[in-house]
Parts: C-alpha cells; structure tokens; sequence
C-alpha cells in the first residue's frame, strides 16, 4: 500500500510541476528541510538553504511574469524545458522510495506527466489571453498556481485525498473546456 501511495504522490508532483516548476519543488525542499519527508541521496540537496533560497526567487519570477498578458506566452516558451525536468526530478524523488521501480522510468514518467500537463496549459494560455483581451491571464495564473500549490501538499500529505482533488480539478477543467467551446460555437453561428 506505501508503494501506491508513493506512486500517487509522484504522479501528483509530476502533474503540479507542469503547472508551475517551483511550488512542488518548493514544497518538497521546504517540508525535507523541516524533516517532514526525507529524500534519499541525491535529492537530499534540495533540502539546502542555497536551493531553498534560488527555488524561492525562481517562483517569485515565476508568478510575476506568469500575470502578465504576452509575457506569460514567453514564460510558457522557456518552461517548456523546466517544468518537465521538475517533473523529473520530484518524480523520480517520491518514486525513488519504491524499490522495484527504475530510476530511468521514473524520469520518463515525470518528464511525460509534467509535460503532459504542461502542454495542456501552453495551448490553453493563448486561447484565454485573446478571448479575455488579456483579462484573464492573471485569474488564470493564479488558479494554476493555487491548484499546484495544493496538489503538492495534497500529493505529499495525503495522496488519496490528492486523487478526489485531481478528478474534482479535471471535472471542473473539462467543465470549463466544453462551456468555451459551446460559446464558441454560438458566437461564430451568430
């Protein structure tokens, strides 16, 4: 059972790293420091203040430049490279604790979920700036960061309540995806 658990726990960092980089790593950096989780070598360094403090001003970047119509697009080029690596790493951190699993599937896992998810926001992005004229960057991005937020601390503290977050949070997405494309519709038949 500690096994899956584990297993859900990666697959949620992986999916929050896609969303943005830094508030898994930062979650997972601050509650290894604190001695909440332990991280086996060599992820252990995530714990150090060094690391804490550079992740610290990365997400401050991160979250500013994310509000901003345009830049957010250019943010979203530049993460294509992060956000899977992050995903990488947090994944193959968590599921480094199960035995069974290879170190080398673990980062493909994680480059694929963070990816994945990545991929998702980056074509969603454009989509609500030219539709909101820009309105809806800053309520976007911080609905992201507030649900990879709580995503890492539910993957880490409680993976099964993480699951209930993460089919709550697809519902609302595919949700929210249907209504904009019946609007859509509606708007180019008028």
């Amino acid at each position: 059972m500690t096994a899956l658990l584990n297993l859900v726990s990666a697959f949620g960092l992986a999916g929050a790293a896609g969303l943005n980089a830094y508030i898994p790593l930062l979650v997972v950096a601050i509650l290894a420091r604190l001695e909440v989780i332990q991280l086996r070598p060599p992820f252990d360094v995530l714990s150090s203040w060094w690391v804490i403090g550079v992740l610290g001003v990365l997400l401050l970047i991160e979250i500013v430049v994310d509000k901003v119509p345009g830049a957010d697009h250019v943010n979203d080029v530049i993460q294509t490279f992060v956000r899977p690596v992050a995903g990488a790493i947090l994944f193959a951190a968590n599921a480094g604790v199960i035995a069974d699993m290879s170190p080398v599937l673990a980062v493909v896992v994680g480059l694929l979920v963070a990816g994945g998810v990545h991929s998702a926001k980056a074509v969603a992005r454009p989509a609500i700036n030219i539709t909101t004229v820009g309105t809806g960057a800053p309520v976007v991005s911080f609905l992201e960061d507030v649900v990879s937020m709580i995503a890492s601390l539910l993957a880490i503290l409680s993976p099964l309540l993480f699951i209930a977050f993460a089919a709550v949070v697809g519902f609302l997405v595919y949700r929210a995806v249907r209504r904009f494309r019946r609007g859509r519709a509606q708007h180019l038949a008028a």
